[in-house]
């Protein structure tokens, strides 16, 4: 017996499916190209929390945007995608909510899905890369983020927001991880980008994605890659960042490659009482649902 296309205890178990529901999907992940799944977790967050509470907020605002993306040509009315609810852990220590993101996402895999990820903070990340690596061998991994997220540990743990990429590091050769514009962090993690050339300035983004083409990427939006004039919501701001022009063209470039999958994080939405932090979150996400089910 399955329930909306997973095993049914798996799915019982697996997912939470209460509450909202992003805009234009279903809850059954049969005949679909994608699989959208939230992990509302920040337990590691060193500043400014409420990133657990991400995944609920994109949801909610994405009903106020249009289906139809001018820039892309696309409409999610044509799409078929799923959104298979929020990943059920355990709130506290982030190894077991990595090993519970790296099981969800093999089983969106599975499904014949691409998996795309709402959070919750960035220590997420290294599970659905693991996952989505053992799938897709060649994978490269494209960052967009204020910080580098190089460190070895953080406030005592291994798998904080800020070691993020340095676990998915474990899983990925140096040369298939790709920086952008990282404009955050220590001196030895500065050393280290400059030193193995993984920090890309914007205006070579075309370039360094033009030499992948035809390998799977997989995206990851850590929303403070935005300027706090645009993302306020967020735990830790970073002056300096980006607008929405930036990341269309990012959009625009990937619109020649294979995203495989992505995620976009570090949502805090209570931080912006406005409301307009959440409204870019879901523009991203919708932006990134257009590519991966194109």
């Amino acid at each position: 017996m399955t329930t909306n296309g997973l095993d049914s205890v798996g799915a019982e178990e697996m997912f939470d499916q209460d509450g909202a529901i992003f805009m234009g999907a279903r809850r059954d992940p049969s005949d679909c190209q994608v699989g959208v799944f939230g992990v509302p977790y920040d337990g590691t967050t060193s500043f400014r929390p409420g990133t657990r509470f991400g995944p609920a907020a994109i949801r909610e605002v994405s009903s106020g945007l249009e289906t139809y993306c001018p820039q892309l040509d696309r409409d999610l009315d044509t799409l078929a995608y799923a959104d298979l609810g929020a990943l059920n852990i355990a709130y506290g220590a982030p190894e077991p909510v990595v090993q519970a993101v790296e099981q969800a996402t093999a089983r969106i895999l599975a499904l014949g899905l691409k998996p795309l990820m709402l959070g919750g903070e960035h220590s997420i990340t290294s599970g659905a890369v693991a996952a989505v690596a053992r799938e897709h061998p060649d994978l490269v991994l494209v960052q967009l983020d204020a910080h580098a997220d190089l460190r070895q540990t953080w406030l005592g743990a291994s798998h904080s927001h800020a070691c993020a990429m340095r676990r998915c590091l474990e899983v990925l050769p140096s040369e298939d991880l790709l920086q952008i514009a990282i404009r955050s962090g220590t001196a030895d993690e500065f050393s280290e980008l400059h030193r193995s050339s993984r920090l890309v300035p914007l205006h070579q983004l075309h370039q360094r994605l033009s030499a992948l083409r035809g390998r799977p990427i997989y995206l990851t939006v850590d929303l403070d890659w935005f300027d706090p004039a645009v993302m306020p919501g967020t735990g830790t701001p970073e002056p300096g960042g980006f607008t929405w022009p930036d990341f269309a063209a990012l959009v625009d470039a990937l619109q020649h490659h294979n995203l495989v999958a992505a995620d976009v994080v570090e949502l805090a939405p209570q931080l912006d009482p406005s409301g307009i932090s959440s409204v870019l979150a879901a523009k991203v996400t919708r932006s990134l649902l257009l590519l991966m089910a194109q």
